[in-house]
């Protein structure tokens, strides 16, 4: 207890790795999840490869304003543990959980518009198939989701990121082999394609799920948190919850979409420049994730230090976690540049023809993807800094406009222009670094300093 007190008067490196590790290791078992996943679709075609990341990414964003509700509960658990009101914690959790019931039937109605929406964009029958099953398949286990979000929401928002970390590893554990055995066709069963890599991944998320409600509703957070009995409906936090984390939920769901815009519209290309832009995104990803758990790490962090009304602590605790996100983000840059043509050929060795059609077009976009990654870890650490504070509408509105005003010229460029697919990559570059920018001078010059989220 005492070490934590310490902690909250005086950030150190060693508080921000005991929380950021962890969360960059839980994100590195979702790394691995994903690009396993589409490793093993890529030895059957360009289709299967591209259908799951269409799927999945279409998944997420249907999903994603429900995420970012929920999600918020990190924050608010932050500044109520910062604050000292550890029954507030369990009581925000419980509020997550039981929004996570009321969106799932939600989900599950959108799957005729996802069809609607693959179909209106070009992509071909066959790729529509792949899609929808994949995304069929996910909507309908989305619960395990929505109820992991809530869980980890609470875990991260005390700092306490080793259970996540441990929880995501043992449904990698479950996931990958999984996988294999249902895309391939082992021990008996039938090869089930894109099919099986779906089931595998729901495999995966519904062990974590489990897991971390094992622990939370443990004797050790039953005694601390009141965890087993803070079950009710709570008129106060449920305000919080929905007042700043709709905002986070908005900009997650806009944010995502317009992204995923982009990327159908990619696809549209046809099937050589998908699988080239999945390629590329796979090993972005391999950024993106691990950072964007440190985002969550900045979030927590900045939520304790607010919520204990220590504002320098908390610019301390951003700065901080800053150089580390930006020491990883330096390592991916470099192998980035100068390992782009082996990594490619990790994929395209696999696809029909051994990807000559496809390797050239992903080289050239995995090294000019070098280019943001630094831009890219500035955005997601701010960004997760300003929601721990509370400061949820700035980021909400600046993230939703520059994220469909290049969606906005995506659409543009490709349907209209009709130019190359690496230069509307460029053009997805320079949307990047703005948004780096544009968080940059909000953290700089807001008014996140006086803001509060505890009741």
């Amino acid at each position: 207890m005492s070490e934590d007190i310490e902690a909250l008067k005086n950030p150190r490196l060693k508080d921000i790795t005991n929380i950021a590790i962890p969360m960059v290791l839980s994100q590195a078992s979702e790394t691995i999840n994903l690009f396993v996943d589409r490793l093993f679709l890529s030895r059957l075609g360009k289709l299967f490869i591209s259908g799951a990341m269409s799927g999945g990414i279409t998944t997420f964003n249907v999903m994603s304003l429900f995420i970012g509700i929920i999600g918020y509960v990190n924050a608010i658990v932050a500044q109520n543990d910062g604050a000292g009101k550890k029954r507030n914690c369990a009581r925000a959790t419980a509020q997550s959980i039981r929004l996570a019931f009321i969106g799932w039937p939600l989900l599950i109605l959108m799957i005729p518009l996802v069809k609607l929406f693959f179909v209106s964009l070009g992509h071909i029958p066959e790729m529509v198939e792949m899609e929808m099953t994949y995304f069929r398949i996910l909507i309908f286990g989305s619960i395990f989701g929505l109820i992991r979000y809530a869980l980890a929401g609470f875990f991260i928002g005390l700092g306490r990121t080793r259970v996540v970390m441990l929880a995501n590893f043992a449904g990698m554990v479950v996931n990958v082999p999984a996988n294999w055995i249902l895309i391939f066709g082992k021990f008996g069963i039938p090869a089930m394609g894109i099919t099986g890599a779906a089931i595998g991944t729901l495999l995966g998320s519904l062990t974590i799920m489990l897991i971390l409600l094992g622990v939370y509703l443990s004797p050790t957070y039953r005694r601390e948190f009141g965890t087993a009995e803070e079950l009710g409906f709570d008129k106060p936090l449920s305000k919080v919850l929905l007042k700043f984390g709709t905002p986070a939920g908005v900009e997650n769901f806009l944010n995502v979409a317009a992204f995923n815009f982009f990327v159908q519209l990619m696809y549209s290309y046809g099937p050589d420049t998908a699988a080239a832009v999945t390629i590329a995104f796979n090993y972005d990803m391999v950024a993106f994730i691990p950072m964007l758990g440190l985002g969550f790490a900045a979030t927590t962090l900045t939520g304790r230090y607010v919520g204990a009304r220590n504002i320098p602590g908390a610019e301390h605790a951003t700065r901080l976690t800053m150089a580390v996100t930006w020491s990883f983000a330096s390592i991916l840059v470099c192998l980035f540049v100068f390992g782009a043509r082996p990594l490619v050929n990790v994929f395209a060795s696999g696809l029909e023809n051994g990807g000559i059609d496809v390797a050239p077009t992903a080289i050239t976009m995995l090294r000019l993807a070098a280019i943001y990654t630094l831009a890219d870890a500035t955005q997601l650490i701010l960004a997760g800094s300003l929601r721990g504070a509370g400061d949820t509408q700035f980021v909400m509105r600046i993230s939703i406009i520059l994220h469909w005003t290049f969606a906005g010229v995506a659409w543009y460029a490709i349907k209209v222009l009709q130019i190359p697919p690496v230069s509307m990559w460029t053009i997805f570059i320079i949307f990047v670094i703005t948004l780096g920018v544009g968080m940059f001078l909000r953290y700089r010059f807001g008014k996140w300093r006086e803001m509060s989220l505890v009741v």
